[in-house]
């Protein structure tokens, strides 16, 4: 087992650099690659998908340094029903994640804190940036406590799981948390967020608290996933970088991967973004030259 793992994400990550990452008594494997500010990149259910890779080449192509700890799942296998419940499982009752708490920054963002700081010590710039999704989605919000992020990117945010109307509208962070990114956000300190507007499990009232809390420094994306619309995403169409992504101009979640790289671009102070890439993955906002 342990062989055909290095093998799966020697195959599927082979052009990142597989480094270690320890704070808080916790040691976990870390993904990197590309150059420039560091953003973090924190893969959503069941774990660090060849998808998710895809997109932390992206961010590596729109000129930062893309760092993907690996919080649970095997690195480089493929999404699939059965290995999302397989993760799922450990992670909804590990005291890590507040999976079913109202009103609870989940502990894990603690070290991503810790990992963040580092990376802005290595990688340089004037901050960092954070991208969470499905079930880490809130974290990159929780990170905001921190001077140093200043491109948080909350795409699908999925936590607390969605028990009640009280869970579907909550925001996953502690009042005490939520004071200071208000703090930051007044300051103008800016988030994005991103979601489908059928997602199964990030509901519109999630992003009407983050509209109501935060105003206009809360940035909301939300891509038509109803019955019959025009782009044919299906009505349980949940993971907008990733899995549901349709990478075709003109299409909104080819709008919204483009506003998030453009956003880490933006917020880091990143140029004029490299070359062609040799392996055909588009630069944002027309870089391709």
């Amino acid at each position: 087992m342990a062989n055909d793992q290095a093998g799966r994400w020697e195959a599927e990550l082979g052009d990142f650099a597989k480094e270690s990452f320890e704070a808080d008594g916790k040691r976990r494997d870390v993904f990197r690659i590309g150059s420039g500010p560091a953003v973090i990149v924190i893969s959503e259910m069941p774990g660090l998908t060849p998808l998710v890779a895809q997109f932390g080449r992206r961010v590596a192509a729109a000129g930062c340094t893309a760092v993907l700890p690996v919080l649970f799942g095997d690195p480089g296998r493929p999404m699939s029903a059965g290995y999302a419940l397989q993760s799922m499982g450990p992670a909804c009752v590990s005291r890590e994640f507040s999976a079913f708490a109202l009103k609870r920054t989940s502990p894990i963002t603690g070290w991503l804190r810790k990992l963040a700081a580092a990376e802005h010590e290595r990688c340089g710039g004037p901050g960092v940036g954070a991208v969470g999704m499905c079930f880490t989605g809130g974290f990159a919000l929780a990170m905001m406590v921190d001077d140093i992020m200043l491109a948080p990117v909350l795409s699908q945010p999925s936590l607390p799981l969605p028990l009640s109307k009280k869970f579907k509208a909550d925001i996953g962070i502690s009042d005490e948390d939520l004071a200071r990114v208000k703090e930051r956000t007044a300051t103008g300190t800016c988030l994005l967020g991103l979601r489908f507007t059928n997602d199964p499990f990030c509901f519109e009232e999630r992003f009407e608290t983050l509209r109501r809390e935060l105003g206009d420094a809360f940035i909301a994306v939300e891509i038509d996933s109803a019955p019959g619309n025009p782009h044919g995403h299906p009505k349980k169409a949940h993971s907008v970088l990733t899995e549901h992504l349709i990478d075709e101009e003109g299409t909104p979640t080819r709008a919204a991967l483009d506003q998030t790289l453009a956003f880490f671009r933006e917020k880091l102070g990143v140029g004029a973004g490299p070359g062609p890439r040799p392996d055909g993955l588009h630069h944002p906002d027309g870089l391709d030259h």
